[in-house]
């Protein structure tokens, strides 16, 4: 029998830090109603990567990034479900034009920045996975939700 190959979402998540605070949002969908996550979405087809990061930042947000100043930081490897899997890619920008605002009201509850030191409880698992893989520093993957 011949291994059925991987079709994982690929998807982009924006770490922007300012010194010691990172922005978050709050989720508004169905998905994790309520709950933190840094700005993020899936990448489109044909586009390079820190490309898609800078657009979901844009889109969700209104803030400009430069993606050649997008670093990658962290890779969480995500079971999300039985047969669901999603390879997120978590990209730093720590220098952008704009200010934060909720561009998405209908998917986002609120942006607000949290210290390093004192991040929400409630952050989803998997963007927390990436997050947390970030600020530890360490091995640079993380695989969640795998039994």
């Amino acid at each position: 029998m011949t291994p059925t190959p991987a079709t994982p979402v690929i998807d982009t998540h924006v770490i922007l830090r300012d010194g010691d605070r990172v922005l978050l949002s709050r989720r508004g969908g169905l998905y994790g109603y309520g709950r933190w996550h840094a700005p993020s979405g899936k990448l489109d087809a044909g586009e390079p990567l820190t490309v898609g990061a800078a657009r979901e930042l844009m889109e969700e947000t209104g803030v400009v990034v430069d993606p050649g100043q997008l670093r990658l930081v962290h890779v969480v490897h995500h079971r999300q479900g039985a047969g669901s899997e999603r390879i997120g890619l978590f990209f730093l920008a720590t220098t952008w034009m704009g200010e934060p605002v909720n561009r998405e009201p209908e998917k986002c509850l609120g942006l607000r920045w949290w210290s390093v030191h004192e991040l929400p409880e409630d952050i989803i698992e998997y963007p927390e996975a990436g997050l947390l893989g970030y600020l530890r520093g360490g091995d640079p993957l993380t695989e969640h939700g795998w039994p």
